[in-house]
């Protein structure tokens, strides 16, 4: 029955390898740093508001549009509200991207319209993207450091400056490092597609390419409300970019596809922004403590613009090292892709979680041989 049952799925689905989400620990008393959640909770305001929705409301369909929160974040953003469509995270909206720009293979059109680019290490929903989609990938390494190529360095590398849609993840996930507007921009003006600036930890950075999704037309700026604004909880994320790009996203989008709780959550983290600001400060300073003492301890930590650093652990393979972390009550991140398998991503937490983390890499560093 089972392989009955199994025939009707499409052979794409059953080729497909899922995206792997972090670690959801199922054991109490883990300090949880692999999954890049703000340790702070959100503003006290955030949860009256939510509190105070939980009425008749509902029984009623949310605003379809979240219109209310697109006003205000055009007008945080400069922008107007056709310029800006909000989805179920900006996950779903970055499955909507590629949907609407990018062609399938077995369409039979040319290589460059079915094409979904970006660079690795990134995030690795987008190849999984592109397969759903029946598309072509086209995944080109970073430079030396993780940092852009050259356009010289792209050409080498088969890079298409023609692809329909290309992903780029700024500040970079796994690596943290953070890229310069004026490089995006190049980068942008080359291409002929579609470019997603998925900038989903720039509240923790130095710089922000959300001027470009306001002058290019071919460019669209991703933000979340979950990395920075502690709201992972009810998903709520956001495009900003050229009103014709963001229309054809409003057609094929779910009816409804932003909770109502989660528009009312959003709407009042908006409403209390130097809170989450306090939070960001304190956060990248606990970075640059931790840091510092990873380094004192052996570990080559790289330069980070997120609320998580990348560091390469000294003595043995960085697998062992997060079973080892584990085993102390630690959770941390390990990739296995070949580029990044030496390296550990470690979230910042609280001050707090930070020693404790700090105390289990000694544990294991003074018990090694």
């Amino acid at each position: 029955m089972r392989n009955v049952a199994k025939s009707f799925v499409r052979p794409l689905v059953r080729r497909l390898e899922p995206y792997v989400p972090g670690e959801q620990p199922k054991i109490k008393g883990l300090v949880k740093l692999n999954t890049n959640e703000n340790p702070f909770p959100p503003s006290p305001k955030v949860l009256r508001a939510v509190k105070a929705a939980v009425d008749g409301r509902f029984r009623l369909y949310p605003n379809p549009t979240a219109e209310g929160l697109r006003e205000k974040l055009a007008a945080l953003h400069g922008c107007d509200r056709d310029s800006i469509i909000v989805g179920n995270g900006s996950d779903e909206l970055l499955a909507l991207a590629t949907r609407a720009f990018v062609e399938p293979v077995a369409g039979g059109v040319g290589a460059s319209l079915a094409t979904v680019q970006y660079f690795t290490p990134s995030y690795t929903l987008y190849p999984v993207l592109a397969d759903i989609a029946g598309a072509r990938r086209n995944p080109i390494p970073l430079a030396g450091n993780f940092g852009l190529p050259s356009s010289a360095e792209l050409k080498a590398r088969q890079w298409d400056f023609q692809a329909a849609l290309t992903f780029v993840t700024t500040p970079n996930a796994p690596t943290g490092r953070g890229y310069a507007t004026a490089d995006l921009e190049a980068l942008c003006a080359a291409q002929r597609g579609v470019v997603v600036l998925d900038e989903a930890y720039v509240d923790f950075a130095d710089d922000n390419a959300m001027p470009l999704a306001l002058r290019h037309p071919h460019v669209l700026v991703a933000r979340t409300f979950s990395k920075a604004y502690s709201l992972c909880f009810q998903r709520v994320g956001y495009f900003v970019g050229n009103a014709e790009l963001i229309a054809a996203l409003h057609k094929i989008r779910d009816s409804y596809n932003v909770n109502g709780l989660g528009q009312v959550a959003a709407l009042a983290t908006l409403d209390d922004l130097p809170y989450y600001r306090r939070g960001f400060k304190k956060i990248m300073a606990t970075r640059e403590r931790l840091s510092a003492e990873l380094a004192r301890l052996g570990f080559a930590v790289l330069p980070s613009q997120t609320n998580f650093i990348f560091a390469r652990p000294p003595g043995f393979p960085a697998e062992m090292w997060l079973q080892k972390l584990r085993e102390r009550k630690v959770l941390v991140r390990w990739f296995r892709d070949a580029a990044i398998k030496d390296f550990l991503r470690i979230t910042i937490g609280t001050d707090a979680e930070a020693e404790a983390l700090l105390r289990a890499v000694k544990l294991v560093w003074r018990e090694r041989g």
